[in-house]
């Protein structure tokens, strides 16, 4: 069954490695991510932004779908069910839904409209045993239409967020979504540091985990992160394996198309991708 993300990253957090956010699609990706989380014996986060979950039919859905797949598949590693980047009305739309974290992304407000939607989430979200991401400081790049510049947030503004009693929290530290750049000037611990220091032991929540060099990633584990989201780096690795197969013809079975061979190979591209950020990270085996 689904569970909350709070137990997994609190453990995360003592034990100085990060839980994978890997934000899903369709059901090929879900699957890959499921196999490899059990296979590895590592907590993972199946991550859902508002548009795929459109793209999916709906939240329904997807709860449907992932929740089938740990029965029939007799996941036994835990697994939440996580909005990513979530509106205030999808928030409440994916706790309907049966989601068991979500994440409210109020960085483009005001710090006191961010704190007054997220004060009515936490306590919706501790009455239903939910874990809650908040946001300050907006991340760069561009999901689904929301684009950031890639701030670095203000500490003070973190723990304002912090003392409301989320879960935990996405600071902007110089992160983008996406390939990073080549005048990309890296990860300011610098704002890390100050931010940990005002949240105390909060979880913390790195974004933008595609393209991060590895020993920035470990250096910001170490410093308090308990979350790596990764989502560009499987669409890369999926659209690659795809069209390789593609290119050299392998769909042409003779009894016309099929989609499950067609989808194969970027399945196990996913894979690879997830158990190498996984070794990353450091969560395998921490089930």
């Amino acid at each position: 069954m689904l569970v909350s993300a709070k137990e997994m990253l609190n453990k995360a957090r003592d034990g100085k490695y990060a839980v994978g956010q890997f934000n899903i699609n369709n059901l090929e990706w879900t699957k890959s991510i499921l196999q490899t989380a059990e296979e590895l014996k590592s907590p993972v986060i199946l991550g859902v932004s508002e548009g795929a979950g459109k793209y999916m039919c709906g939240y329904k859905t997807v709860v449907g779908m992932v929740n089938g797949m740990l029965e029939e598949m007799k996941i036994t590693v835990p697994v939440a069910l996580h909005l990513d980047h979530g509106s205030y009305e999808g928030a409440l739309a994916c706790i309907a839904a049966g989601f068991s974290s979500i994440m409210f992304d109020g960085s483009h407000y005001a710090i006191d409209e961010n704190v007054a939607k997220t004060s009515e989430l936490v306590k919706i979200c501790n009455e239903k045993g939910l874990s809650l991401e908040a946001e300050v400081g907006a991340i760069g790049g561009e999901e689904d239409g929301v684009i950031g510049k890639g701030e670095c947030a203000d500490p003070a503004e973190c723990k304002k967020i912090a003392d409301l009693g989320v879960t935990m929290l996405a600071a902007g530290i110089g992160n983008i979504h996406g390939k990073y750049p080549d005048n990309w000037e890296g990860l300011s611990f610098t704002t890390l540091e100050a931010v940990k220091k005002e949240v105390g032991n909060m979880p913390l929540v790195l974004h933008g985990g595609t393209g991060i060099p590895e020993e920035q990633v470990k250096k910001a584990i170490s410093l308090g992160v308990a979350k790596v989201n990764v989502n560009t780096e499987c669409q890369l690795s999926f659209a690659a394996a795809t069209r390789k197969y593609i290119e050299e013809g392998k769909d042409l079975q003779g009894k016309g198309f099929d989609p499950r061979k067609l989808l194969a190979p970027g399945a196990e591209a996913i894979k690879a991708t997830v158990k190498e950020k996984m070794e990353m990270f450091g969560s395998i085996g921490k089930a």
